[in-house]
């Protein structure tokens, strides 16, 4: 099934996969991918694309970058990111400066009103993961401690 819950089309690989660890996998994407769609609703600023929020929270978490260098930890075109850079420095939440070891390079920073919509957002999608968890026994809150241990090693093979 697709992510929107639709039959998908089977490779000639695929019946070579154990069909309960397929099985498994189908259904772990599809929960990880409607737990990210709901996540993504919890921002401090609706208008914000989810690309752009990705951008603030890059900045934030690894600093200043070029522009190609943000392009390429984004996966996208540096024409794309471009489009994406300036929206978020008309907006205040970035700025553009000099490089200052080579000046024909442009630097990319975070402003403070941009840290603060980082630092809101991040606010907003605690709340709301802690609200879901209240809801949860006990043994179920140990259940996704334990799997975002996991997760948390699935993503670094």
């Amino acid at each position: 099934m697709s992510s929107y819950g639709t039959p998908t089309t089977r490779t000639e690989t695929d019946t070579d996969t154990d069909p309960d660890l397929a099985a498994a996998a189908s259904q772990l994407r599809i929960a990880t991918f409607r737990l990210a769609r709901r996540m993504r609703t919890q921002r401090a600023v609706d208008s914000m694309s989810d690309g752009q929020f990705a951008v603030l929270a890059a900045l934030w978490k690894n600093g200043p970058h070029t522009l190609g260098e943000l392009a390429e930890r984004e996966r996208v075109s540096a024409p794309s990111m471009n489009r994406t850079v300036n929206c978020l420095q008309d907006s205040g939440w970035i700025t553009r400066s000099a490089d200052e070891n080579d000046g024909r390079k442009v630097v990319i920073s975070l402003t403070d009103s941009g840290r603060s919509v980082v630092d809101e957002t991040a606010r907003r999608r605690d709340a709301w993961v802690e609200s879901a968890l209240a809801e949860l026994s006990e043994q179920e809150r140990a259940t996704i401690a334990q799997a975002a241990e996991i997760m948390a090693r699935m993503v670094t093979l």
